[in-house]
């Protein structure tokens, strides 16, 4: 059910629904370009190019184990009871390339991952055998029969040439490290990582070493936005706190726009006469992406563009700076570095508790699932106002209450965003 509000003619705001919100954010968050990065250094970062097989993996038939390569049609008269005489002409250790191809009547003495020879279809395991010299020949005794293939992995059983192993736009992982290893990349191409300047506004902002004075608080938004950005695989820039002085804000703000890929602020964007995020973002109104939505907490949440970059304006309040930050600034910074899923994965669950709030708004709920019966349960914070800090730590997701809800109750199935 749409969200319909009209416009506040005082401080021009009309509300958006969050997904409309969203998509005038993204539609700013272009992927940047790309650069190469070590091996080593990869981890997080997101792929730039499709990576193709330069070669099939294994690269050759690969021995399953400790015995014996044989040609499993000299095993078949095992089926009688009686035990298959060898000749051992070669001995592969891993790392090494066998001597020659293995014939009817012949064995190679083989390793747990080596090289099986040319001829050889089987390997027979160590301890299905027993050995002896006959003649000065060394042989192995085969007790019973053994099919074609047993024990051996094919070239290319797991990827062939040529074929497709990573796709652009991957957050590479250290599955994708071993990959990218086993196939001798040692340079990767990546995404460059969006440079994100974050300030706060307020005068009553103290900075963290600084003891507490009559009526300040400490600037906890900050070290927390710092802490999402590179959460988000950004480089945070931080840009410390700006007194409530429209003219200095104006001129910090213009620095970052012209510095950075995206400018985040915290506080100053209600309607108080203080607010100069709001005042600054109104002076030029045809540049406003939007300055109200459709959510709680976090209504006041304001962005703008400026010479093709973001300035993403977010409440003061810690629990609504928190939100705001998931739903707009992180699928914003992955979009820029490539990203095929920006947006962090929507879930069904179960409600593990009643939850009576009711809003005009979208309410996003601070919660922690559990799974106590093999069941996805998430419970909602007990303290969840916009105001709230310390409920952020203990939230593993956010609990979607549309408007049209009048409380939910326990056992009721809902939505989540699933926090990283």
């Amino acid at each position: 059910m749409a969200n319909r509000e009209p416009m506040d003619n005082k401080f021009g705001r009309k509300a958006l629904q969050v997904k409309e919100a969203q998509m005038k954010i993204m539609a700013y968050a272009a992927r940047l370009e790309s650069e190469t990065v070590p091996l080593e250094a990869a981890p997080g970062r997101y792929l730039a190019d499709n990576v193709a097989a330069p070669h099939p993996f294994p690269a050759f038939n690969r021995s399953g184990m400790d015995g014996y390569a044989v040609v499993s049609a000299d095993t078949a008269n095992c089926r009688e009871g009686g035990t298959v005489w060898l000749n051992v002409v070669d001995n592969i250790p891993c790392g090494s390339v066998p001597s020659g191809e293995i014939i009817s009547g012949t064995a190679a003495r083989i390793m747990t991952g080596a090289q099986v020879p040319e001829g050889a279809d089987a390997v027979v395991m160590l301890e299905a055998t027993e050995t002896r010299e006959l003649n000065g020949v060394p042989q192995v005794g085969i007790r019973k029969p053994i099919l074609s293939g047993r024990n051996v992995t094919p070239r290319g059983l797991e990827i062939s040439e040529g074929d497709l192993v990573l796709a652009a736009g991957r957050k590479i992982a250290a599955g994708d490290i071993a990959v990218l290893a086993t196939f001798g990349i040692s340079d990767v191409p990546v995404i460059r990582r969006p440079k994100v300047g974050v300030f706060a506004t307020g005068s009553e902002l103290l900075d963290v070493k600084e003891p507490l004075q009559p009526g300040k608080i400490r600037n906890s938004n900050s070290p927390m936005l710092e802490a999402l950005v590179r959460e988000a695989g950004g480089e945070p820039v931080m840009l410390g706190a700006i007194a409530d002085d429209l003219d200095l804000a104006r001129s910090k703000v213009q620095m970052a726009l012209e510095t950075y890929d995206l400018v985040i602020t915290t506080g100053g964007v209600s309607v108080g006469d203080y607010d100069i995020m709001g005042d600054l973002v109104r002076e030029e109104a045809g540049d406003m992406l939007f300055n109200k939505v459709a959510m709680r907490p976090g209504s006041v949440t304001t962005a703008a563009v400026r010479g093709g970059k973001v300035l993403l304006a977010l409440s003061g309040n810690p629990g609504a700076s928190y939100i705001g930050f998931q739903l707009f600034a992180r699928p914003a910074i992955a979009s820029m570095q490539g990203a095929t899923e920006p947006f962090l994965p929507e879930w069904t669950v179960i409600l593990g508790a009643d939850y009576s709030k009711v809003n005009n708004y979208t309410r996003f709920v601070r919660a922690r699932l559990e799974l106590p019966d093999g069941n996805v349960y998430a419970y909602p914070a007990a303290l969840d106002a916009s105001s709230v800090m310390v409920t952020i730590k203990d939230s593993d997701c956010l609990i979607i209450v549309p408007p049209e809800e009048r409380g939910l109750t326990a056992g009721t199935k809902v939505q989540v965003i699933k926090l990283p």
